[in-house]
């Protein structure tokens, strides 16, 4: 039996116990107890996973506004997916239970979503493929884990890789341009007439979320994030 097991098996031990021990109501059967007196949560989830899962919360709650926000600027993508509203793309993007794999995307992930918005052959629904690209990496982070527990170990290398990653999403998604020199994707809107920088705020925040647990974690386990020095323009991938 390995250490982690014998952990594991220490906590549910506890947990049973405790259930063993619930208070007797008057007619002398055991009160099950309320919710708020015991949660097997409390054994087997820390501090550090409760903050690590409230930083995925967040980021994913910047990433639904992303989304809402590149629909707004480009209507016409939600439109090739076949939804009959912007509300249910975004219904099916965050609320399905289907780990971010769809059909239009070839079960593509991470970066390979990304090279799929800006491919100039691409027929389908780009928005979609931009935000699927940053939520898998954003999940790649946290070992492709919404809940997280005592045994499980986030390392703050892809924590800190996929804000690095966020950072070159962003500057493809204002820079790159189809063959007629048009952007694939509209976001910020910054010339004489119009000023808009709500996007460039909202990843601000995503990347700050990231950076942010990547400092938590490498310090509460004494482990050193290699740190990368790159250019924004030139830069690829990082792996997670």
């Amino acid at each position: 039996m390995n250490a982690k097991t014998a952990l594991l098996l220490s906590f549910l031990v506890v947990f049973l116990s405790a259930c063993a021990s619930a208070p007797l109501r008057t007619d002398g059967k055991k009160r099950p107890p309320a919710s708020s007196d015991l949660k097997i949560s409390s054994f087997v989830k820390t501090d550090i996973d409760t903050v690590a899962e409230i930083h995925q919360q967040e980021s994913f709650g910047h990433l639904r506004t992303l989304m809402e926000k590149l629909y707004r600027r480009n209507p016409r993508e939600w439109k090739k997916g076949g939804q009959p509203s912007m509300e249910s793309a975004m219904a099916r993007a965050f609320d399905a239970g289907h780990d971010w794999r769809f059909p239009e995307l070839n079960g593509k992930r991470g970066a390979e979503c990304f090279y799929l918005a800006f491919q100039e052959s691409y027929q389908g629904d780009r928005v979609l493929a931009f935000i699927a690209g940053l939520a898998t990496m954003i999940m790649a982070s946290y070992n492709d884990k919404a809940e997280l527990y005592v045994l499980d170990e986030l390392d703050p290398q892809k924590l800190y890789n996929s804000a690095r990653n966020v950072e070159i999403a962003v500057w493809k998604l204002s820079g790159t341009r189809d063959n007629r020199g048009e952007l694939f994707l509209l976001s910020n809107e910054n010339d004489a007439t119009s000023r808009n920088m709500s996007f460039e705020r909202e990843f601000g925040k995503l990347i700050a979320q990231q950076d942010t647990l990547a400092r938590i974690i490498a310090e509460k386990t004494n482990r050193t994030i290699v740190r990368a020095i790159q250019s924004v323009a030139t830069a690829v991938f990082l792996p997670i």
